[in-house]
């Protein structure tokens, strides 16, 4: 009888298009269901124009897309036609059973609610350039000394941690240390579709508090570490050599041969096996010299110059957007001091979200870096949604 009467409701409040609203619950922005009729169009177009023998990868990958975005939008229009129902029997009916019964599916509902509305709404928004790519990550140390170099190389190996974690592949580039054995930079590839996306936020300046092994007063210092998230693009290997040629122009790239440096006797390298590229319009120049192999060292050093520019690219749609935002939201540019870790306090900060953890050797494993991103994602998606506004009232 219950179900019989909701479903009576139901289709009033879809009519009327009514929502009422319940303590902690936000609808979707009438902007993104704006969005997600205009998707519905398009889903509808390329379902046609595929029906019609119009199939090529393209389409496909585009109808996977909006299917996924239909099939959340679907089922969140029916949860909200069901959630509104349910609130218009607590406000109008007089009988208390139907009331406490309604109330009861309203706490089971909302959460199912929340959870789908935070999907649509993510996937609703215009898609990250590069987010579904694997990442290369550069670490090298900032200020500090020794301290700085030994802070980078905790990051290094928290990095591999995560990826662990994650249950993805890993490999080192190339590394390059001192005399005495610190970490001088290290250039790792994460090789897991969408490891950009979730490590693009450790872009930026991390700091170190803590009392060094070597500090006799007890006193505190401070270190720096950069960290670069690069979008790979290209594999890397001798296999996509001749497809990275091709994405530049002639004369676009000099190419630099030279004989790798070594420790002497036998690790000399006797060939020209070193490459160094110069990219000729922006000035980014790569080396390798890792391998004896000279093709495998220039295909290396092509990946890395491509994802260099395929960050560029992602940099200059990120100023596009706080340019559109206005200048009241804050900047988290490379340059930025991005993250504190205290190692007297056992917290880690994270000074763009303004998020604390208070288990730093857990963040260092590896398995509490998923509850920072978080926070970050819903941060990013605040300041995206307010792009997308902005550019409405333009």
């Amino acid at each position: 009888m219950f179900r019989l009467r909701l479903a009576a409701v139901a289709r009033r409040a879809c009519r009327n298009n009514a929502t009422l609203a319940a303590p902690g619950f936000q609808p979707i922005h009438p902007l993104l269901l704006q969005r997600a009729e205009t998707l519905a169009k398009e889903y509808d177009a390329v379902e046609k124009a595929m029906a019609q023998g119009g199939f090529d990868q393209a389409a496909s990958v585009k109808f996977s897309r909006l299917s996924v975005i239909m099939d959340h939008l679907n089922r969140y229009k029916l949860d909200m036609d069901n959630y509104t129902a349910l609130r218009e029997i607590v406000a109008e009916e007089s009988d208390a059973d139907l009331v406490e019964e309604a109330q009861t599916e309203i706490a089971e509902l909302v959460p199912q609610l929340v959870k789908n509305g935070q999907v649509l709404q993510k996937r609703l928004l215009p898609p990250i350039l590069h987010n579904d790519k694997p990442a290369i990550m550069e670490l090298r140390p900032g200020v500090g000394g020794s301290e700085a170099a030994l802070f980078t190389e905790d990051l290094l190996n928290m990095y591999l941690n995560v990826a662990a974690h994650m249950r993805w592949r890993t490999s080192v580039i190339s590394e390059a240390r001192s005399t005495s054995g610190t970490l001088n930079e290290a250039i790792v590839s994460v090789d897991a579709p969408e490891a950009y996306n979730f490590l693009r936020y450790e872009s930026g300046i991390h700091r170190v508090q803590r009392i060094p092994a070597t500090e006799t007063k007890g006193r505190i210092h401070t270190s720096t570490a950069a960290v670069v998230v690069l979008p790979k693009v290209s594999e890397g290997n001798e296999q996509s050599l001749k497809e990275d040629e091709r994405q530049f122009a002639p004369g676009e790239v000099r190419i630099d041969t030279m004989r790798a440096g070594g420790k002497g006797g036998q690790h000399v390298n006797t060939t020209d096996s070193a490459v160094r590229l110069v990219h000729i319009p922006t000035g980014i120049i790569v080396s390798q010299q890792d391998e004896r192999s000279q093709p495998r060292n220039k295909a290396k050093a092509f990946s890395i110059l491509r994802a260099r520019l395929a960050q560029i690219d992602r940099e200059k749609e990120i100023a596009e957007q706080k340019r559109i935002r206005t200048d009241k939201v804050s900047t988290t540019d490379r340059s930025d001091k991005i993250r504190t870790y205290n190692y007297p306090q056992n917290r880690v900060t994270d000074h763009r979200c303004g998020h604390s953890i208070h288990d730093l050797p857990g963040f260092m494993a590896g398995y509490k870096m998923e509850e920072m991103v978080e926070r970050l994602d819903e941060m990013e998606f605040e300041e995206r949604l307010q792009t997308l506004i902005a550019q409405k009232e333009v």
